[in-house]
């Protein structure tokens, strides 16, 4: 018995010290290289903290560029999809009424040119980005409320699409919150 007793136990604190203490110390220092230095990328306007480029917000007003929908409202403390299939009935009327809503503000878009990103819900619930299209079927109606050319508020977007990473990884992305911060600082201008 004391063949095995005595290894486990040094083994055990031996595990301890490495997972508990040097392990959670090495991620925390690697955190603080970061960007947001562990701590998350804030975006700011006008010096106030308006939320965090990694988690998706809520825009419903016509003058903003809106997000992709989130099956749990926006709320980064219970992440999470719906575990609604696509066949699912009250999946797919919950998609009608998005649809019908996104149409009823953005006149002169047809149903057949409403991305699917803009009628549902990301897997986390929180996806803080759209594809330059989602972004680009919004334009006519962010410039049209806001009094802003089309070609100003399309080369704004233009500045903001974040290209693939190493232009390999991933899709072209925008960044909804950056996007309608630029947007309101622009009009400030």
């Amino acid at each position: 018995m004391k063949t095995y007793l005595l290894p486990s136990i040094k083994l055990t604190l031996i595990l301890i010290v490495l997972l508990a203490g040097i392990y959670p110390l090495a991620i925390a220092g690697i955190g603080k290289l970061s960007p947001g230095h562990g701590d998350g990328v804030t975006v700011t306007y006008h010096g106030r903290v308006v939320g965090y480029a990694s988690i998706g917000q809520k825009f419903t007003n016509d003058k903003y560029f809106w997000s992709r929908p989130s099956a749990v409202d926006y709320n980064a403390a219970g992440s999470g999809g719906s575990n609604k299939g696509p066949s699912n009935p009250d999946y797919l009327k919950q998609v009608q009424v998005r649809i019908d809503t996104f149409l009823k503000h953005n006149p002169g878009v047809n149903r057949a040119q409403v991305p699917a990103e803009l009628v549902t819900a990301s897997g986390s619930g929180l996806d803080p980005d759209l594809s330059p299209a989602g972004v680009r079927i919004q334009i006519a109606r962010v410039s049209k409320v806001r009094g802003l050319s089309v070609a100003a508020v399309n080369k704004l977007v233009n500045q903001h699409i974040q290209a693939p990473l190493l232009g390999l990884f991933g899709p072209a992305k925008v960044n909804v919150l950056e996007l309608n911060v630029a947007l309101d600082e622009m009009k400030n201008k």
